[in-house]
């Protein structure tokens, strides 16, 4: 021989050792990592890992390794692919699976993909929170079709009496069948079947003593029923029955530019209207209380309904004194309550997204101001020439209604008490120095009080749904 014969692996020789069997019988599947040729090879053992193969199976597995927190994920996957211990030998040379897990997932970045955006489950439905806040000013056409037919000086006093207790008594109402809704729809309607026929009595009764006379207390018992159907109707989300009921409140008051009906038929459109709106109440309740029961639900307690009908109290009477002023400014502030819902929806909204969007508390409360900022700007800034087109003064109006909105967002998140103890306190100071004549008078009074509400009430929402904990 003319020199001596290496006996390393990997030399020349390897072709020589290899044994190869020719393929026989039918081609089977195989996994992606067998060889390409029908043949059967037996290798000499290596040293270490075979880099390359290793990379070429990181590059074909880089979508499903890049995800992982831990390389036994890896693990997981090479196993669910099939891979035999003694390929993880032979080709990659790795003494097992895990091994070569562990340098699958050293060699692939990691990455994390966002998930996909989930859907705004506090979209707000703005044809229906357009059309309610149409709903609370309608009413207001049966005083403008029957003004001929009382003296408001001498039948104000128990309307507004019974109007009062009347909207307490439903927001105490609204919040006990919202509750029991969440229990099932049988429940809120037999809290309302219960609950409304009661309001529309007390405050019936409330005004007895304001009336004077038996017309009087039935004018102020049409719209206490009026006002418990109503309540009912827009707790069932039941807006577009009302609006038909209304109808002929509508009809009337759009011919009284051109033409007047004339006594009978003043009155006879707003019974018309209040009939059929106890008849489409009727059918609501009867719809609601054919659902079916909801075994061993728990009754709430009726204190915990207390602060609502309080609050109620007190935004009516800041209402009442605002329309002593300004009584074009009340008509568009109750129409603006429709937007003020849809608002309070896209608060929870833009707040969930700002939660995804923060990683620190601090991050969040800052985010929080801003929504917060943005909604209340939202709502106030459209009232300004609506208030300047009715003639109302917007400094009288636009402190009222940043009270009464941030008010409505504490209530939304269940800080009743907050809201319900701050209107209260701005109520009785402008009540009082309206009864008493004291400086700096009914409009002046109503201003400061409502501004200080206002201001109180954004810095307890910013205080309690500044956190991330009432927003997940």
């Amino acid at each position: 021989m003319s020199g001596p014969l290496s006996l390393e692996p990997g030399g020349s020789e390897q072709d020589a050792l290899a044994l190869r069997l020719a393929a026989s019988g039918p081609a089977r599947h195989r996994p992606r990592w067998a060889s390409d040729d029908a043949t059967l090879a037996l290798r000499m053992p290596r040293h270490g890992p075979d880099e390359e193969a290793v990379s070429r199976l990181a590059a074909e597995l880089a979508d499903r390794i890049g995800p992982a927190v831990h390389p036994y994920e890896v693990a997981a996957l090479l196993e669910a692919e099939g891979l035999p211990a003694s390929l993880i030998k032979e080709r990659y040379g790795h003494p097992n699976l895990f091994s070569l897990a562990a340098a699958l997932y050293d060699r692939v970045p990691r990455t994390f993909p966002e998930p996909a955006p989930a859907a705004d489950v506090w979209r707000p439905d703005t044809v229906r929170c357009l059309l309610r806040g149409v709903l609370f000013a309608l009413p207001g056409l049966a005083y403008l079709l029957t003004h001929p037919l009382w003296n408001a000086g001498r039948h104000a006093p128990a309307l507004i009496v019974a109007g009062l207790v009347s909207w307490a008594w439903g927001q105490a109402l609204g919040h006990r069948a919202h509750l029991r809704m969440a229990t099932g729809r049988r429940e809120a309607g037999r809290t309302l079947l219960a609950g409304a026929p009661v309001g529309a009595v007390l405050a019936t009764a409330a005004a007895v003593p304001f009336a004077g006379s038996a017309p009087v207390v039935l004018v102020a018992a049409a719209q206490s029923l009026y006002l418990a159907a109503a309540g009912v109707l827009l707790v069932l989300a039941r807006e577009r029955l009302l609006l038909v009921a209304l109808s002929p409140l509508v009809a009337g008051a759009a011919v009284l530019p051109w033409w007047d009906p004339g006594r009978a038929p003043r009155a006879g459109l707003t019974a018309l209207a209040l009939l059929g709106t106890l008849a489409v109440t009727g059918l609501a309740l009867r719809s609601a209380l054919a659902a079916p029961a909801a075994p061993g639900a728990a009754r709430p307690r009726l204190w915990w309904s207390l602060p609502y009908g309080l609050f109620g109290l007190a935004a009516g009477v800041l209402v009442l004194l605002e329309g002593r002023e300004e009584p074009y400014a009340v008509i568009v502030l109750t129409v603006a309550m429709g937007p003020a819902e849809w608002l309070l929806y896209r608060y929870r909204g833009l707040s969930v997204a700002a939660l995804r969007a923060t990683a620190t508390p601090a991050g969040f409360l800052l985010r929080s101001a801003g929504v917060l900022a943005v909604c209340l700007l939202a709502f106030l800034l459209p009232l300004v020439p609506a208030a300047l087109f009715t003639g109302a003064a917007p400094g009288a109006l636009l402190p009222l209604a940043a009270a009464l909105w941030t008010a409505l967002l504490l209530q939304a998140f269940g800080a009743a008490w907050s809201s319900a103890v701050i209107c209260l306190a701005a109520a009785g100071g402008a009540g009082a120095v309206t009864l008493l004549d004291l400086p700096p008078g009914p409009a002046g009074a109503l201003s400061l009080g409502c501004g200080a509400a206002a201001l109180c009430l954004s810095v307890c929402a910013l205080w309690r749904l500044g956190r991330p904990a009432p927003h997940a």
